[in-house]
């Protein structure tokens, strides 16, 4: 066999099917073969194909004409999608409800209450759900975020009525809607459409289409359960929200019925997708946050076939995803002691007399045992005297000293070689200024600095004096002129910060201290309130496991669970339609597991 034919079947992100053959070896054998199998996925069967094949004729169906429902069907015609979007519904609202005719598709399907509707970081509305299901691209490629599809462009991005037609050919393909964007902007190239009233409607027509006609694909709108949530919120809590899936788990099963009465049912092969658009509420996600934390991407999804194995998939466990990235280490000693100073602004530190405040970043020391309370971040013309304030060690933890003022304790270990996160927060009222300060995302002291004015002249810096022994790294230095709730500061503490977060235009300066080499601590807070590094300060990739960061998270993390650029990609392969990699898809196939009988 030539390499090429090794490397003719192609099934993931760029998924298509092509299966050639050189040498006919009778259809008979093979098909005795596979049926001594009971379970196999539709990868091995076709790499069992394309083994014995070659690489020069079309191959043909294999399968019998007596075998229906097979997962392979190879052309006959027999392969049809029904697929139902249910609007605003949530997976773990799902889950919660259990809802009957949904579980029971569950034993039989590849399913998730995990499931997104963008793994990335993009607007999410209705629209822009819709077209990322129907196209197989994100925002980033079809331009859609506002309810009124403005910037989509079906030449570029075509949807899968378009795909189908012009793939092929004369089939019938139907789109029944409650809402008349869905249709309007993206069943186009339907043979047939029917904007409805309500569900119920949407309902009775499908059911009525399934009962009269003969289509290849289906699909579905419900968008009860989204107006129920926007009305009065999407949880469990929420009567209103919860009915209205549960009406259309029972619509679910009215489909289905229906589907199973159709009197060519035994001799089609039908996939059934049911998936959420987007779950509920506003859309939260930011850089640097958690996907799976907004809840308005949180969907349900199943592919359904009653020949499927069933394969529940969920989300990854984010807290052991390691915090990676460079740090500088500021490691100083009696002849060297390296520092990144703010030297351009002196003012970057000063909290005055008055006014609200946030102070925030994450640090690691490995140094092991210390003495002489060594520093690490100051706004002080020398270490522990004059006016102003230090963060220095004191034993084994991290104390911070405000001039004139009680030192506020740290009180945890600081010296484990772990990344740690602190903060702390000023809030004035009347005479009384009150600092707390946080370690972990936990309240460790606090105390009244009081008005007494600390500004001075000295630049804000990270780095010890001469002489005084540290070797700690650091990341992510904010300060905000305003005073974090703590639910706030705990959150964000534990993040690194984007434009998109809600205190980003409260920066005075944030550097997150991203560097690898050259002399600039970069200011991102748009301020331009840049370090300068000065002395041998190194930089230090790293990569470990921190219960104490969120760290940032690739879209591995978020592509492990079903997208909704992943639903064409099967419905492709279902109806046997190439997917060439110049269609730009983004979605990955899964890939059923299905249970064939034994003759």
């Amino acid at each position: 066999m030539s390499k090429r034919s090794e490397t003719a079947l192609n099934i993931g992100h760029d998924s298509f099917i092509t299966i050639k053959k050189q040498n006919y070896i009778p259809m008979e054998k093979i098909i005795k073969s596979f049926f001594e199998i009971k379970t196999l996925s539709i990868t091995a069967i076709i790499g069992l194909i394309l083994v014995i094949s070659g690489c020069n004729k079309d191959f043909e169906n294999v399968l019998p004409k007596s075998f229906r429902n097979d997962t392979l069907g190879l052309g006959d015609g027999s392969k049809k999608v029904l697929y139902i979007i249910m609007d605003g519904v949530k997976g773990s609202v799902v889950e919660s409800l259990a809802p009957t005719n949904i579980t029971e598709i569950t034993q039989k399907a590849i399913y998730s209450y995990d499931g997104l509707a963008d793994f990335q970081y993009n607007q999410l509305t209705n629209a822009a759900a819709w077209t990322t299901m129907l196209t197989g691209v994100d925002y980033t490629k079809h331009q859609v975020s506002n309810e009124n599809f403005s910037g989509l462009n079906l030449q570029a991005t075509p949807t899968i009525f378009t795909r189908i037609k012009e793939s092929l050919g004369n089939v019938r393909s139907v789109s029944i809607a409650a809402s008349a964007g869905f249709n309007d902007n993206l069943a186009v190239d339907a043979s047939m459409k029917q904007t409805l009233t309500d569900d119920a409607a949407v309902k009775a027509a499908v059911v009525d289409e399934l009962s009269t006609n003969n289509p290849s694909l289906v699909v579905a709108q419900f968008h009860s359960a989204e107006d129920a949530g926007a009305t009065a919120g999407y949880t469990t809590a929420t009567p209103s929200y919860t009915t209205a899936i549960q009406n259309i788990d029972g619509y679910i099963g009215e489909i289905l019925k229906a589907l199973k009465a159709r009197k060519t049912y035994a001799t089609e092969n039908w996939l059934v997708v049911i998936a959420s658009n987007k779950g509920g509420g506003t859309s939260g996600g930011a850089g640097g946050s958690n996907i799976y934390d907004d809840l308005s991407r949180n969907t349900f999804l199943a592919f359904y076939n009653p020949k499927f194995v069933v394969t529940p998939i969920s989300q990854p466990d984010i807290d052991n995803l390691p915090y990676v990235g460079t740090a500088p280490r500021f490691a100083s000693n009696a002849s060297v002691s390296p520092k990144a100073l703010l030297s351009s602004n002196t003012n970057i530190g000063n909290f005055g007399v008055s006014g609200n405040f946030t102070m925030m970043f994450k640090m690691k020391d490995d140094l092991g045992a210390a003495s002489g309370f060594p520093p690490f971040i100051a706004k002080q013309v020398t270490f522990g005297s004059g006016a102003g304030w230090n963060y220095f060690r004191g034993s084994n933890n991290v104390q911070l000293s405000f001039s004139g003022a009680s030192t506020l304790q740290g009180a945890a270990v600081m010296n484990d070689s772990k990344w740690h996160t602190y903060a702390i927060t000023i809030t004035t009222s009347g005479g009384t200024r009150t600092t707390v300060f946080y370690i972990d995302g936990v309240s460790r002291s606090s105390t009244n600095i009081g008005v007494t004015n600390r500004d001075n002249t000295a630049p804000l810096r990270i780095g010890a004096d001469m002489g005084k022994n540290t070797s700690f790294m650091v990341k992510d230095l904010a300060i905000f002129n305003v005073a974090m709730t703590p639910a706030e500061v705990i959150k964000n503490m534990r993040i690194q910060l984007r434009p998109s977060n809600p205190f980003f235009s409260n920066l005075l300066g944030y550097w997150p201290f991203d560097e690898t080499s050259g002399t600039v601590a970069a200011d991102v807070s748009g301020k331009g309130n840049n370090m300068t590094y000065s002395g041998p300060v190194q930089f230090i990739p790293f990569s470990e496991i921190s219960p104490n960061i969120s760290p940032e998270i690739s879209s591995a993390a978020y592509t492990a669970v079903p997208n909704g650029v992943d639903i064409p990609v099967l419905i492709y392969n279902w109806l046997n339609i190439a997917v060439p990699s110049q269609w730009g898809l983004m979605g990955k196939f899964y890939n059923p597991t299905v249970t064939l009988p034994k003759n």
